[in-house]
């Protein structure tokens, strides 16, 4: 596959039925957390959900979001769910980007760190390969904590390589956070949930924000 021209990616999802909301929205990704936590699903659970994205016949792609697994797990649970991309929320390094075996989209969270600072070069000499995600620094957190990024270095990251801003999302600000950063595209989990479960009706007021706010950035 190829990365979508713009990317606004639902994650969090453990139902069918959300991640088809979503889709017809306009979603073009769908996160599905297999990290241990509140969210995550069983690679069976995934394996359903991609597949009736394909059957829907939406240009929307499945994303598996990993914490410091290896990549022989990576891929053998990306097969087992038949997802598209897979996401790397934790500490990895960016070498292991060559053995994996589907497009990587790898979550920063704007420490400035030598790693950090590595995954930045790989997704410049690589970006049909590899994407980026900014997220907030959170002590303990690799990401959903609903805490806002710091839009302004997000944007510096922004202009140099395709970047998916995260962090604190919803509808209420994803169209002023586009304007702010100008990302590749935007992610969410939290802000479209109410009582930590995924909302409909917020999922399409988000997805309709986002796509109206992104393309606002091409007139």
């Amino acid at each position: 596959m190829h990365w979508p021209e713009q990317a606004i990616k639902i994650c969090g999802v453990r139902t069918v039925e959300h991640a088809l909301v979503a889709a017809h929205a306009g979603a073009t990704l769908i996160g599905m957390i297999f990290a241990p936590g509140r969210r995550q699903i069983s690679p069976a659970l995934g394996h359903s959900i991609s597949a009736a994205l394909r059957a829907a016949g939406v240009p929307t792609h499945s994303v598996g979001v990993f914490v410091n697994e290896s990549a022989a797990t990576i891929n053998t649970i990306a097969a087992e769910a038949g997802l598209d991309v897979v996401q790397l929320s934790g500490d990895e390094p960016a070498d292991i980007v060559a053995d994996l075996n589907l497009l990587a989209l790898k979550a920063l969270r704007l420490t400035n760190s030598p790693a950090e600072q590595q995954w930045q070069a790989l997704a410049l000499a690589q970006p049909g390969q590899v994407r980026l995600l900014v997220d907030a620094h959170v002590a303990g957190s690799y990401g959903g904590a609903g805490v806002l990024a710091d839009w302004q270095r997000a944007k510096a990251w922004a202009a140099s390589t395709p970047t998916l801003l995260a962090g604190g999302l919803g509808p209420h600000n994803v169209a002023a956070a586009i304007e702010a950063v100008a990302p590749w595209g935007v992610d969410v989990s939290s802000g479209v949930e109410t009582d930590g479960i995924k909302d409909s009706a917020k999922i399409i007021e988000f997805v309709t924000a986002a796509r109206q706010a992104l393309g606002r950035q091409y007139i």
